[in-house]
């Protein structure tokens, strides 16, 4: 009876200040608060550890974390998130908002403030730097090569896929993007070319066993680069393909004909676009073409950096720019813009077939990367798909040529 009425009074209170509701709320000791409208999500509070959370940190980072350790779930997440993502409150006067405030935290405080989940990463040193860009790196790409594996398509292919263009499966849109990217960057017999994020090896292996060009990849992560030459030892391709542990600022020495850098720009950040692009630039061979394919916020202002639940769960420093601001960097490098081509419908399919088949195998995530990553990721997949679906995310790709 007592635990009936620890969430009693926060039911009522809230039942008081929203009485229309998109939502139902299930709590840990009996109470229900049912929504007021039809096909609604249940939002299960398992203990007063999620609202804990909320009180240590207010808004998405709190219900993130609950998320994450289990005290708060839901019966569909994609409805819940619209929900968390599109409900407005009504507003609240200051004795109301006593009320509910108090009501709130005396069904949480009995359970104590828990503490961050194990999982969350928070990073030190300079933002951006040679170091911190590694740490980030590997946090996100180190879950494991077969966690991937469970959602990627066969090629392991980390970036969206073209639909657009009469493919209808995942592999088929991941071999259309890599042989658009190809294409773009005319790949000829005996050229040199540079894959900067090469990821898994898929884009490396499609270039040099198609189009017969040498390909240098680069990595921040170890296991993806162990990865990599594998697959590039089992094709044969030894000879045509290096894949090395290198960060693009340490590139010097060496020309290109030809560069992809396909999903990695996103790491690169504000404070480092220009000396990215200089970067790439300077080993490009006079003439040489070079193919961007990144994530791009498209609202002028946006914070790239806002989302705190991705920044310490998903991508660390992960920074999506507005795409004038890759041209800007380009431009300033001295690179001529040859083409810009837009793709964020297809990388809101792609993201639904990641989705659909993370859920088809989430026992064996589970085994691989633990029940509170295998959460992180099957709330990512949506959040960022629902980035590309309203608007608030896109992708572009800009094909720049050096000048000569």
């Amino acid at each position: 009876m007592a635990l009936v009425k620890m969430s009693a009074p926060l039911a009522r209170e809230i039942r008081l200040w929203a009485p229309e509701r998109p939502f139902h709320l299930h709590f840990w000791d009996g109470v229900r608060l049912p929504a007021t409208e039809q096909d609604a999500p249940t939002f299960e509070i398992a203990s007063p550890a999620a609202l804990g959370h909320l009180v240590r940190a207010p808004g998405r980072l709190g219900l993130g974390r609950a998320w994450v350790d289990g005290s708060l779930s839901t019966d569909d997440i994609d409805r819940a998130f619209l929900v968390i993502e599109r409900w407005r409150p009504p507003p609240i006067n200051p004795a109301r908002g006593a009320r509910l405030g108090a009501a709130f935290l005396a069904a949480a405080l009995p359970g104590g403030i828990p503490r961050r989940p194990a999982l969350e990463l928070i990073l030190s040193g300079e933002r951006h730097s040679k170091e911190r860009d590694a740490a980030a790196v590997r946090y996100h790409y180190d879950v494991g090569n077969e966690f991937f594996s469970l959602f990627l398509d066969e090629s392991m292919t980390y970036s969206c896929g073209i639909f657009s263009r009469g493919a209808s499966t995942l592999e088929e849109a991941q071999e259309s993007k890599l042989d658009l990217v190809a294409t773009k960057l005319e790949l000829e017999e005996g050229q040199r070319l540079l894959d900067v994020g090469c990821g898994w090896g898929s884009f490396a292996i499609h270039a040099a066993s198609r189009y017969g060009v040498s390909v240098t990849g680069i990595t921040l992560s170890p296991s993806q680069a162990a990865y990599a030459r594998r697959r590039v030892a089992e094709a044969g391709l030894s000879k045509k393909i290096e894949i090395r542990l290198c960060d693009y600022r340490e590139l010097s020495g060496e020309r290109f004909d030809a560069i992809a850098s396909i999903g990695m720009a996103e790491h690169v950040g504000q404070s480092q676009i220009d000396a990215y692009a200089r970067s790439l630039e300077r080993v490009l061979e006079p003439g040489g073409l070079l193919l961007n394919h990144a994530i791009a916020l498209t609202h002028l202002g946006d914070d790239p950096t806002a989302d705190t639940f991705s920044m310490r769960y998903v991508f660390p420093d992960g920074e999506p720019l507005m795409l004038s601001r890759i041209e800007l960097a380009l431009e300033r490098a001295g690179l001529l813009t040859k083409h810009v081509e837009c793709f964020v419908d297809d990388y809101a399919i792609t993201l639904r077939h990641w989705t659909n088949r993370l859920e088809q195998r989430l026992q064996e995530a589970e085994a691989l990367a633990g029940p509170q990553r295998t959460r992180v990721w099957r709330l990512y997949l949506r959040a960022a798909r629902q980035g590309f679906e309203d608007g608030y995310t896109a992708v572009y790709q800009v094909k720049a040529q050096k000048r000569g």
